[in-house]
């Protein structure tokens, strides 16, 4: 197996000092005709794509169900960022596997940001368990996203300053968009009852998601999948949901479920019996050709999957209390 590690090593190293040595040739001036760009993720992808429209022609590395925090770039994969003319990631370690790719890039001359790493610091979480790094899953807080787009489309106007018009109108029109998200985020949770907004989900992905609308989160795994959940882990967390009667956790369309599988069956043999409440997208979108394909459907999709479950399960818990009550 180490052989195998070592020669992929090599081949990647190889890889990345030729593609170096041919974008270095280029530089970071604009060529003529489209915009090539590559995204890390399937969220800034879609980010990016609203703010060029089609002065660009996008292409995401990580498509659906593919977890950021594993992911490892082949050598297909450095081909396409030595090709591009602009590459976007997130940044603030959430594509930690392949930092050292980007900033090879970064170095090599390919025009490379990170669009989370233009966001004021002091909006972003930086939770003590996560060693005095930053929270990356800034995408659930939309009024970190509209400052995201903004950080995307100074980007694009000092690359192509010929456009910069064109990127300031798209990107006024799709802030207007996401204000009538956030407007539907804030009205759909209003119809949950404050005391039940506690979010459980497979690791600390909605840490923004909570502080921007008010829910108490709690993750199995740490903000990194890297970390596995341990059996303390699982029991500490059972414990609670077993104490505070809280009726449904979530799965993540990223994570492979056993986690949460085992956390129900954790509480289960408390005498508590917590539903999955459902599947939320996290680190990735939905497929392409589905409305959750795009960051807004997404979020829309995890709202009301997280509301209306919550809502159902307390439904439940209400009638099930009457009915011992009556008894």
């Amino acid at each position: 197996m180490r052989v195998i590690t070592g020669m992929r090593f090599l081949l990647l190293s190889a890889l990345l000092v030729f593609c170096a040595a041919c974008a270095e040739s280029s530089g970071s001036i604009k060529r003529e005709g489209v915009i090539k760009v590559v995204t890390t993720t399937g969220m800034v992808g879609d980010l990016v794509k609203n703010i060029a429209g089609e002065v660009v022609e996008v292409t995401s590395l990580m498509g659906t169900g593919v977890d950021p925090h594993l992911y490892k770039a082949s050598a297909r994969d450095v081909g396409k960022l030595a090709g591009a003319d602009m590459i976007f990631y997130n940044g603030l370690h959430l594509e930690g596997k392949i930092t050292d790719v980007l900033g090879q890039m970064r170095k090599s001359g390919v025009f490379t940001v990170g669009v989370a790493e233009g966001i004021d610091e002091s909006l972003l979480v930086s939770p003590e368990e996560y060693e005095g790094y930053y929270d990356p899953h800034i995408w659930f807080d939309v009024a970190l996203w509209k400052k995201a787009a903004k950080v995307v489309m100074e980007a694009f106007s000092l690359y192509d300053p010929e456009n910069a018009p064109v990127y300031r109108s798209n990107t006024e029109s799709y802030l207007k968009e996401l204000d009538l998200l956030q407007t539907y985020i804030q009205k759909k949770i209003a119809t949950l009852r404050p005391e039940r907004r506690v979010l459980i989900t497979a690791h600390d992905a909605f840490n923004y998601f909570g502080k921007g609308y008010g829910f108490e989160v709690m993750g199995l795994q740490g903000i990194s999948t890297d970390s596995e959940a341990s059996v303390a882990d699982i029991k500490n967390l059972s414990k609670t949901i077993t104490e505070r009667k809280i009726p449904a956790v979530f799965v993540e369309t990223s994570i492979s479920p056993r986690y949460m599988r085992a956390l129900r069956a954790s509480v289960k043999a408390r005498g508590f019996d917590v539903r999955i409440g459902g599947s939320l997208y996290s680190d990735s979108m939905g497929s392409p050709e589905t409305e959750e394909g795009s960051y807004i459907g997404m979020f829309k999709s995890n709202v009301d999957t997280i509301v209306e479950s919550l809502s159902r399960s307390i439904e439940v818990a209400d009638s099930e209390a009457k009915a011992a009550g009556d008894g």
